[in-house]
Protein backbone atom coordinates (compact mmCIF):
# COMPACT_ATOMS: atom_id res chain seq x y z
CA UNK A 1 0.00 0.00 0.00
CA UNK A 2 0.88 3.73 -1.04
CA UNK A 3 0.62 6.22 1.13
CA UNK A 4 0.63 10.01 0.56
CA UNK A 5 2.58 12.60 2.19
CA UNK A 6 0.91 15.34 4.35
CA UNK A 7 0.49 18.27 1.93
CA UNK A 8 -1.00 21.27 1.21
CA UNK A 9 -4.13 19.95 -0.53
CA UNK A 10 -4.68 17.43 2.16
CA UNK A 11 -4.33 20.81 4.67
CA UNK A 12 -6.80 22.63 2.42
CA UNK A 13 -8.97 19.61 2.58
CA UNK A 14 -8.62 20.01 6.29
CA UNK A 15 -9.77 23.96 6.49
CA UNK A 16 -12.65 22.86 3.51
CA UNK A 17 -13.78 20.87 6.45
CA UNK A 18 -13.69 23.21 9.08
CA UNK A 19 -16.65 25.44 7.28
CA UNK A 20 -19.16 22.04 7.43
CA UNK A 21 -18.03 21.52 11.12
CA UNK A 22 -19.14 25.79 11.64
CA UNK A 23 -22.12 24.93 8.97
CA UNK A 24 -23.58 22.42 11.43
CA UNK A 25 -22.69 24.32 14.66
CA UNK A 26 -24.41 27.51 13.40
CA UNK A 27 -27.36 24.92 12.14
CA UNK A 28 -27.53 23.67 15.95
CA UNK A 29 -27.53 26.79 17.25
CA UNK A 30 -30.14 28.29 15.18
CA UNK A 31 -32.79 25.84 15.99
CA UNK A 32 -31.36 24.86 19.06
CA UNK A 33 -31.80 28.72 19.62
CA UNK A 34 -35.29 28.56 18.39
CA UNK A 35 -36.88 25.87 19.85
CA UNK A 36 -34.92 26.87 23.67
CA UNK A 37 -36.67 30.09 23.40
CA UNK A 38 -39.93 29.09 23.66
CA UNK A 39 -38.92 25.87 26.12
CA UNK A 40 -37.63 28.65 28.12
CA UNK A 41 -40.68 30.76 27.84
CA UNK A 42 -42.52 27.34 28.64
CA UNK A 43 -40.69 26.92 31.50
CA UNK A 44 -41.08 29.94 33.03
CA UNK A 45 -44.84 29.96 32.26
CA UNK A 46 -47.62 30.32 35.04
CA UNK A 47 -49.56 27.37 32.94
CA UNK A 48 -48.67 24.14 35.31
CA UNK A 49 -48.71 21.92 33.06
CA UNK A 50 -46.56 23.57 30.38
CA UNK A 51 -43.92 23.84 32.93
CA UNK A 52 -44.37 20.20 33.39
CA UNK A 53 -43.66 19.31 29.35
CA UNK A 54 -41.14 21.45 28.39
CA UNK A 55 -39.31 20.02 31.75
CA UNK A 56 -39.40 16.73 30.87
CA UNK A 57 -38.70 16.86 27.46
CA UNK A 58 -35.33 19.23 29.28
CA UNK A 59 -34.88 16.16 31.20
CA UNK A 60 -35.42 13.56 28.84
CA UNK A 61 -32.94 14.85 26.22
CA UNK A 62 -30.14 16.00 28.69
CA UNK A 63 -30.33 12.54 30.32
CA UNK A 64 -30.06 11.13 26.57
CA UNK A 65 -26.22 11.23 24.98
CA UNK A 66 -26.26 13.27 21.88
CA UNK A 67 -24.77 10.07 20.04
CA UNK A 68 -28.07 8.31 20.80
CA UNK A 69 -30.08 11.46 19.71
CA UNK A 70 -27.70 11.05 16.12
CA UNK A 71 -28.25 7.37 15.81
CA UNK A 72 -31.93 7.55 16.42
CA UNK A 73 -32.25 10.20 13.60
CA UNK A 74 -30.14 8.52 11.00
CA UNK A 75 -30.87 5.16 11.63
CA UNK A 76 -34.05 5.07 13.46
CA UNK A 77 -36.04 6.74 10.98
CA UNK A 78 -34.18 5.12 8.19
CA UNK A 79 -35.98 2.18 9.52
CA UNK A 80 -39.64 3.90 9.56
CA UNK A 81 -38.68 5.13 5.90
CA UNK A 82 -37.37 8.64 6.29
CA UNK A 83 -33.96 8.26 5.20
CA UNK A 84 -32.31 11.74 5.60
CA UNK A 85 -28.65 12.72 4.40
CA UNK A 86 -26.40 12.70 6.97
CA UNK A 87 -25.90 16.81 6.79
CA UNK A 88 -29.77 17.05 7.68
CA UNK A 89 -29.61 14.03 10.45
CA UNK A 90 -26.95 15.49 12.50
CA UNK A 91 -28.64 19.25 12.25
CA UNK A 92 -31.80 17.70 13.34
CA UNK A 93 -29.87 16.05 16.52
CA UNK A 94 -27.77 18.86 17.39
CA UNK A 95 -31.12 21.03 17.23
CA UNK A 96 -32.62 18.84 19.62
CA UNK A 97 -29.51 18.60 21.42
CA UNK A 98 -28.94 22.46 22.21
CA UNK A 99 -32.73 23.30 22.47
CA UNK A 100 -32.29 21.40 25.87
CA UNK A 101 -29.78 23.42 27.02
CA UNK A 102 -30.58 26.62 25.62
CA UNK A 103 -33.47 26.07 27.06
CA UNK A 104 -32.50 25.97 30.66
CA UNK A 105 -29.76 28.51 30.51
CA UNK A 106 -32.64 31.28 29.13
CA UNK A 107 -34.95 29.79 31.43
CA UNK A 108 -32.79 30.45 34.42
CA UNK A 109 -31.67 34.10 33.29
CA UNK A 110 -35.32 35.03 32.64
CA UNK A 111 -35.79 33.58 36.48
CA UNK A 112 -32.98 35.69 37.64
CA UNK A 113 -34.33 38.82 36.62
CA UNK A 114 -35.63 40.55 39.94
CA UNK A 115 -39.18 40.06 41.32
CA UNK A 116 -39.15 43.44 41.40
CA UNK A 117 -39.20 43.96 38.17
CA UNK A 118 -41.82 42.05 37.41
CA UNK A 119 -43.83 43.53 40.09
CA UNK A 120 -42.68 47.53 38.63
CA UNK A 121 -44.41 46.23 35.31
CA UNK A 122 -47.59 45.03 36.23
CA UNK A 123 -47.93 48.13 38.34
CA UNK A 124 -47.58 50.26 34.44
CA UNK A 125 -50.38 47.70 33.12
CA UNK A 126 -48.40 45.96 30.93
CA UNK A 127 -49.77 43.02 29.69
CA UNK A 128 -47.46 39.36 29.89
CA UNK A 129 -46.07 40.26 26.04
CA UNK A 130 -45.33 43.93 26.86
CA UNK A 131 -43.08 42.25 30.05
CA UNK A 132 -40.71 40.04 28.11
CA UNK A 133 -40.25 42.43 25.44
CA UNK A 134 -39.64 45.54 27.15
CA UNK A 135 -38.05 44.32 30.85
CA UNK A 136 -37.51 41.00 31.28
CA UNK A 137 -35.66 39.38 28.05
CA UNK A 138 -33.55 42.68 27.61
CA UNK A 139 -31.81 41.57 30.95
CA UNK A 140 -32.58 37.95 30.46
CA UNK A 141 -30.22 38.09 27.41
CA UNK A 142 -27.45 40.87 29.04
CA UNK A 143 -27.26 37.65 32.03
CA UNK A 144 -27.10 34.66 29.42
CA UNK A 145 -24.71 36.00 27.26
CA UNK A 146 -21.76 34.35 28.28
CA UNK A 147 -22.87 30.76 29.16
CA UNK A 148 -25.00 30.80 26.24
CA UNK A 149 -21.48 31.85 23.91
CA UNK A 150 -19.64 29.21 26.20
CA UNK A 151 -22.25 26.40 25.74
CA UNK A 152 -22.02 27.12 21.91
CA UNK A 153 -17.77 25.91 22.41
CA UNK A 154 -19.16 22.10 23.41
CA UNK A 155 -21.67 22.77 20.22
CA UNK A 156 -18.31 22.92 18.25
CA UNK A 157 -16.88 20.33 19.90
CA UNK A 158 -19.68 17.91 19.55
CA UNK A 159 -20.38 18.29 16.08
CA UNK A 160 -17.62 15.94 15.71
CA UNK A 161 -19.53 12.80 16.26
CA UNK A 162 -21.56 13.57 12.93
CA UNK A 163 -18.77 11.28 11.50
CA UNK A 164 -20.08 8.61 12.70
CA UNK A 165 -22.74 8.48 10.34
CA UNK A 166 -20.47 9.69 7.03
CA UNK A 167 -21.15 13.09 6.93
CA UNK A 168 -17.58 14.92 6.59
CA UNK A 169 -17.00 17.45 9.01
CA UNK A 170 -13.35 18.27 10.52
CA UNK A 171 -13.20 15.03 12.78
CA UNK A 172 -14.06 12.71 10.00
CA UNK A 173 -11.49 14.70 7.13
CA UNK A 174 -8.75 14.35 10.15
CA UNK A 175 -9.48 10.19 9.81
CA UNK A 176 -9.11 10.40 6.31
CA UNK A 177 -6.66 11.93 5.37
CA UNK A 178 -4.84 10.28 8.25
CA UNK A 179 -5.91 6.88 6.35
CA UNK A 180 -4.38 7.91 3.05
CA UNK A 181 -1.33 9.78 4.41
CA UNK A 182 -0.70 7.37 7.84
CA UNK A 183 1.02 10.36 9.75
CA UNK A 184 -1.64 10.33 12.76
CA UNK A 185 0.52 12.95 15.04
CA UNK A 186 1.01 15.74 12.61
CA UNK A 187 -2.47 15.01 10.93
CA UNK A 188 -4.66 15.18 14.33
CA UNK A 189 -2.34 17.94 15.51
CA UNK A 190 -3.59 20.32 12.50
CA UNK A 191 -7.16 19.04 13.34
CA UNK A 192 -6.28 19.95 17.32
CA UNK A 193 -5.19 23.29 16.47
CA UNK A 194 -8.13 24.29 13.94
CA UNK A 195 -10.62 22.98 16.58
CA UNK A 196 -8.78 25.12 19.18
CA UNK A 197 -8.56 28.78 16.65
CA UNK A 198 -12.39 28.26 16.32
CA UNK A 199 -12.97 27.56 20.04
CA UNK A 200 -10.43 29.73 22.20
CA UNK A 201 -11.59 32.83 20.88
CA UNK A 202 -15.11 31.73 21.92
CA UNK A 203 -14.12 30.70 25.68
CA UNK A 204 -12.41 33.88 26.21
CA UNK A 205 -15.42 36.14 24.86
CA UNK A 206 -17.57 33.85 27.15
CA UNK A 207 -15.00 35.15 30.19
CA UNK A 208 -15.29 38.69 28.97
CA UNK A 209 -18.93 38.36 28.77
CA UNK A 210 -18.80 37.17 32.33
CA UNK A 211 -16.54 39.60 34.14
CA UNK A 212 -18.26 42.48 32.38
CA UNK A 213 -22.14 41.22 32.93
CA UNK A 214 -21.02 40.44 36.46
CA UNK A 215 -23.16 37.32 35.22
Amino acid sequence: MIFRSFGPSEFLFLIESLQWTLILTALALAGGGLVGFFLALARASTLRWLRFLSGLYIQVIQGIPVLMILFLSFYGLALLGFRLPPLIAAGISMTVYASAYLGEIWRGSIQSVAKQQWEASESLAMTRVQQYRYVILPQAVRLSLPSTVGFAVQVVKNTSIASLIGFVELARAGQLVNNATFQPFRVFLVVAALYFIVCYPLSLLSRRLERRFHA
